[in-house]
């Protein structure tokens, strides 16, 4: 479902936040969203397609392309494609939580990210703030475990991480909390299919990348 607003949300809901540039969308990304959403115990997955990302050098295609190719490939009842931080006009992630906190009382929000995400984490703006505010739930292909468990947020924050066997609870915990599930990956990425030139990256003016989290 794709939706160029505010989403509908109710209190004691259980939402998993999956941002990135989608640039393009594939179907890794629905393959990991509804992996999350069962792993868990979500309600609903918003996927946040961000203006741009700060980690970046090049930026992404334009946000009403990557809009429009995300919510015809993403086709599922309890997943809601949004272009939130161009409405709320955030950019950084911890901002963007912030927001979204102050949106929504008595939501819960959880954050997905990759276990490669993770192993940069550190160089995120205020993502201290981000793992004290929502519970994070990490992504790894079988093998990524190893550099993720060793990076610094996980070595600071190991004594929040909750064992897989209860990464149904994930949602309903209290900050700081994630967890680590391993995720068996769908052979393609955003970048092959760029390089490949099967998607358009061109990039208008006002839409240069600023500070965001990226799952490729």
């Amino acid at each position: 479902m794709l939706r160029s607003s505010i989403p509908y949300a109710r209190p004691g809901q259980v939402i998993g936040l999956f941002g990135g540039s989608f640039d393009p969308p594939h179907q890794g990304h629905v393959h990991v969203t509804l992996e999350a959403m069962k792993a868990f115990g979500l309600d609903r997955v918003w996927w946040l397609v961000s203006p741009g990302n700060p980690l970046k050098q090049r930026g992404p295609a334009p946000l009403a392309q990557r809009m429009a190719a995300a919510g015809s490939l993403m086709q599922h009842p309890r997943v809601e494609v949004t272009d939130i931080e161009a409405l709320t006009g955030t950019r950084a992630t911890a901002d963007t939580l912030t927001e979204l906190r102050r949106l929504y009382p008595g939501v819960r929000f959880v954050w997905l990210m990759g276990a490669d995400n993770l192993v940069q984490f550190h160089k995120w703006k205020n993502w201290r703030l981000i793992m004290d505010s929502v519970p994070v739930g990490v992504l790894a292909r079988p093998g990524d475990r190893i550099s993720a468990r060793m990076s610094p947020a996980a070595r600071i924050y190991a004594k929040y991480r909750i064992d897989g066997q209860a990464r149904h609870l994930l949602g309903r915990s209290r900050a700081p909390a994630w967890c680590f599930v391993n995720v068996p990956m769908v052979d393609v990425s955003s970048t092959d299919i760029r390089l490949r030139g099967e998607w358009n990256n061109r990039v208008l003016p006002e839409e240069r990348p600023s500070e965001h989290n990226s799952f490729e």
